[in-house]
C-alpha cells in the first residue's frame, strides 16, 4: 500500500485541499453577492416584467454573454494585470479569486434569471393587488418563491467553481489543481494525480448532496 502512494505528501495534500476550499468559499460568496442582483435585474428588465427595458436588458445580456463565452483558462491569463491591481498578486488563493468570480458570476446570474422565470406570475400579481411596492414584491414574494431554484443554481455554480479552481492551478493559484499539474502531470507522479482527482470528486459529490438536501427542505416548507 505504501508503494502505491510513495510520492504522496499528505501535508501538501491537506494544504492543497484547504486552499481549494478557501478559493471555493471566497469566490462563491462574492459570486452570489454579484450574480444574484445581476440575475434579478436581468429578470426584471425582461419582456413583460415590472421594469421592462429592452436597452438595459440587451446591454446587460451582452456583457454577461461575452464573459460567459471566454474560456476560463484564457480569462485567468487576460485578468492577470487586473488581478494584481486588485489583490496585489496573481498567485495563490488571493490571486485566483478575482478571475473565479468574474468567470462564475455571469453563469450564476443566468441561472438566477431562469429560476425567477419559473415563479408563477400569479404570485407577483397577487402581491401588487395587496398594495405591495416593487421592492416588497421582489424581496417578500419573488425571491422566496424562487428559493428552491436559487439554491439549485448556487449548487450548480459551486460545482462549476470546483472545476475552475482546478484549472486555476495552471497559473499557480494553488489548491488541488496546482498540485495535480506540478506533480501529477509535470513530474508524472500518477499517485498524486489519482489522489487529487478523487478528492475533487468527493468535494463535488458532497456539494451536490448538501445542495439537494437544502432544496428538499426548502421545497417542503
Amino acid at each position: 500500500m505504501t508503494a502505491l502512494f510513495e510520492n504522496i505528501s499528505w501535508a501538501e495534500i491537506g494544504q492543497a485541499t484547504l486552499d481549494t476550499l478557501a478559493m471555493l468559499g471566497g469566490s462563491m460568496a462574492l459570486t452570489v453577492v454579484l450574480g444574484l442582483p445581476l440575475g434579478v435585474i436581468l429578470f426584471l428588465t425582461g419582456p413583460g416584467q415590472m421594469l421592462q427595458s429592452r436597452a438595459a436588458n440587451g446591454a446587460l445580456s451582452l456583457v454577461i454573454n461575452i464573459l460567459r463565452s471566454v474560456p476560463f483558462v484564457i480569462l485567468l491569463i487576460v485578468m492577470i494585470p487586473l488581478t494584481v491591481a486588485l489583490v496585489g498578486t496573481s498567485l495563490g488563493v488571493a490571486g485566483a479569486i478575482p478571475p473565479l468570480v468574474v468567470g462564475a458570476a455571469p453563469f450564476f446570474a443566468r441561472l438566477v434569471e431562469t429560476a425567477l422565470r419559473e415563479v408563477d406570475k400569479g404570485v407577483i400579481e397577487a402581491s401588487f393587488a395587496m398594495g405591495a411596492k416593487r421592492r416588497q414584491v421582489v424581496l417578500d414574494a419573488l425571491l422566496p418563491e424562487a428559493m428552491p431554484g436559487l439554491i439549485a443554481a448556487a449548487t450548480v455554480t459551486a460545482i462549476a467553481l470546483v472545476s475552475y479552481t482546478a484549472m486555476a492551478g495552471v497559473v499557480g493559484a494553488g489548491g488541488l489543481g496546482d498540485l495535480a499539474i506540478r506533480f501529477g502531470y509535470q513530474r508524472f507522479q500518477t499517485d498524486v494525480m489519482v489522489v487529487t482527482v478523487v478528492l475533487l470528486l468527493v468535494l463535488v459529490q458532497a456539494l451536490q448532496m448538501v445542495g439537494d438536501a437544502v432544496v428538499r427542505r426548502v421545497s417542503h416548507r
